[in-house]
């Protein structure tokens, strides 16, 4: 026969797993949130530079999850600039402006740096 027997409280297990489901962890996001929009603004291509300086972050809580979204705001005639210098654009011509795909390599890192943080709340 086995037994099993157990002294103390559970309190930091029990405060770990509500802070955990209150979504704790996500706390260190916002100042990465701002720090995904100077790496955006920082590696955007700029000729007047309103482009680059359109790049905002919103987070959010939605279904149980959490996050942060990335948005340019600067839109000509319904295009999303940031989007046709990151991916290339058609020119009335018929010609083609190849992309500069800056996106991507930018906020990687910061992605990596949230994967980093959140999961070091997790386990603390």
């Amino acid at each position: 026969m086995i037994k099993i027997t157990s002294k103390g409280s559970y309190k930091k297990t029990l405060d770990k797993l509500i802070a955990l489901q209150e979504g704790k962890q996500f706390d260190a996001l916002a100042p990465l949130a701002q720090a995904g929009v100077s790496a955006l603004a920082g590696a955007t291509p700029f000729d007047s530079g309103l482009t680059a300086a359109s790049w905002t972050s919103v987070m959010f809580k939605k279904g149980g999850k959490t996050g942060v979204a990335w948005y340019n705001t600067h839109v000509v005639n319904g295009v999303p600039i940031a989007v046709i210098l990151d991916v290339g654009h058609g020119t009335g011509t018929g010609g083609w402006v190849p992309g500069r795909h800056f996106i991507t390599p930018a906020i990687n890192p910061i992605m990596d740096r949230i994967e980093d943080e959140v999961w070091k709340k997790v386990i603390e």
